[in-house]
């Protein structure tokens, strides 16, 4: 099962779950996909559509860097902060809340396929 699927109520992406999860806040999960602070504290924000695929692309990422990094909790710490090479020393996050999680996604597959070593 995916991280991402371990994240998922009555077919939507839960920002609790993805906290708990995480170990952190559902306002720190906001901040890191470019979501209000307070999306938390209005459930209608955080199943909008777009709030949905922000949340996705950030689960997507994850889910290809667990394997690499061993636990949910480590991958959310490298999307946070590990600079990319290539990428002006952006990390995933910034990538993401700039609108490049394709970019970003694209590295890892590209890293994971050997391309990058």
């Amino acid at each position: 099962m995916s991280f991402l699927t371990e994240c998922m109520r009555d077919d939507r992406i839960d920002l609790g779950l993805i906290a708990a999860k995480l170990g952190t806040s559902e306002e720190d999960i906001a901040e890191a996909t470019g979501l209000d602070r307070d999306a938390h504290e209005r459930p209608a924000r955080v199943g909008c559509a777009s709030a949905q695929r922000r949340l996705r692309k950030m689960l997507e990422i994850l889910d290809r860097v667990i394997p690499r990094v061993g636990t949910p909790s480590a991958a959310y710490a490298w999307y946070r902060a590990e600079p990319l090479p290539g990428f002006s020393g952006s990390t995933p996050m910034q990538l993401v809340l700039q609108g490049r999680a394709a970019e970003v996604i694209d590295y890892i597959d590209a890293v994971d396929a050997g391309v990058y070593s």
